[in-house]
């Protein structure tokens, strides 16, 4: 049971930290499509935190969409 219980911790942490990032990317690039959304809520516990570093410099959707294709 405990081993599921730091499982279900774990998964919680990685869908806070991706309803974050998408929320400064809402509010940094307008909307972001389903698409990319998807794409994002695919992304590691590691890539989360990267794409929250990178998303600062952001200023085009382009800027999202060739961060993704470039670190899945």
């Amino acid at each position: 049971r405990a081993e599921g219980r730091v499982e279900g911790r774990a998964e919680g942490r990685v869908e806070g930290e991706c309803a974050l990032v998408l929320k400064l990317l809402s509010r940094k690039l307008d909307q972001v499509s389903p698409a990319l959304t998807a794409q994002v809520k695919a992304l590691s516990s590691s890539q989360l935190e990267n794409l929250g570093e990178a998303l600062l410099d952001f200023s085009k959707v382009a800027e999202l969409e060739a961060w993704l294709s470039e670190n899945r």
